[in-house]
């Protein structure tokens, strides 16, 4: 996709960095996409190949019209402040990558670094469902659960720019084993990867038309959940009631710790609409202490797949 612009603005390309594809596109002052590339990361065998790709595809989607900067949306943990993606997600051998440095020696443009979180986070908040709030928490709820904090409107990083692991704060010690290591995270009762599991799990001992519904993927997803939930099936009701008491509880704890006036929900679960908000505003408000009912908002992202593009871009603007 590209359309004309005026050669005497300066634009901003947003890189968001996945571990099979990487997308970028070029934003103009307004912060209005104006040309849109991706690509597969197959095939790059090292951090090294994967950024020559990366420089290549900037210089093509901006036409060669001046940036004042390059934004990037990284998976993995990442020290913005330094801009090194010290552990890389889903993206083989990207160990201590020095990015920014790296991308600022090809482009000889300013380059800032964001956890992919943190960029979409950042995105909601400037451009999407989180405009016009001054406290932001962002959610994603999809194979794990992300997150990103706007407090006063700036990005919360903290002291190495980790912060916002909130998918990893413990809910129940005695829980299943997480990914990371540790028991009983928040993903592991909540994310969409988790009410998969758990609709698995029931069916081995019960009937369910989540069985007919996931027959042609291969495998029980959240989405299969709740179009079983949409038909009333009780395994699909069940699951979905027990996963959303944990997203609830989840959301609690953000409340009680930030105190924000907006939690912006994305991530594949979101795309339940109807099935899953007013379920989860009404599991939320009865779990929170009393004193914040009516001082926060729970919403559905608005930017869905280029958000973390978005982002990325928007730390220019």
């Amino acid at each position: 996709m590209q359309t004309e612009w005026n050669k005497q603005q300066e634009f901003v390309v947003g890189v968001d960095l996945g571990g099979t594809k990487i997308a970028a596109a070029l934003f103009d002052s307004e912060g209005q996409l104006l040309n849109r590339e991706q690509m597969e990361t197959a095939g790059a065998r090292t951090a090294e190949e994967v950024v020559a790709r990366i420089t290549n595809m900037i210089r093509s989607v901006s036409g060669g019209h001046p940036l004042r900067g390059v934004g990037m949306a990284s998976p993995g943990t990442v020290n913005s402040r330094e801009g090194i993606v010290i552990h890389g997600t889903n993206l083989p051998e990207w160990t201590n990558v020095p990015l920014k440095a790296w991308m600022e020696r090809d482009l000889n443009t300013e380059v800032q670094v964001l956890n992919d979180a943190n960029a979409a986070a950042w995105g909601e908040y400037v451009r999407g469902a989180g405009r016009g709030s001054t406290n932001m928490v962002y959610v994603t709820l999809s194979t794990g659960i992300g997150s990103g904090i706007v407090l006063d409107g700036k990005l919360f990083l903290g002291s190495n720019s980790f912060a916002g692991e909130l998918g990893h704060h413990i809910i129940d010690p005695s829980g299943p084993q997480c990914n990371c290591g540790s028991h009983g995270c928040w993903e592991v009762f909540a994310s969409g990867t988790a009410i998969g599991l758990a609709a698995s799990q029931r069916m081995l001992t019960q009937t369910s038309v989540i069985s007919e519904l996931a027959a042609a993927d291969g495998g029980v997803n959240a989405r299969h959940v709740f179009e079983a939930k949409r038909l009333h099936d009780p395994v699909a009701v069940e699951v979905i009631d027990r996963a959303v008491y944990y997203m609830a509880l989840g959301l609690v704890n953000v409340i009680h710790s930030f105190n924000p006036d907006r939690i912006v929900v994305g991530g594949g679960v979101s795309r339940a609409g109807e099935l899953l908000f007013p379920q989860l505003r009404e599991m939320t408000d009865k779990l929170v202490m009393p004193s914040y009912l009516g001082t926060y908002e729970i919403v559905p992202a608005g930017l869905r797949d280029d958000v973390g593009l978005v982002g990325a871009a928007a730390l220019f603007q």
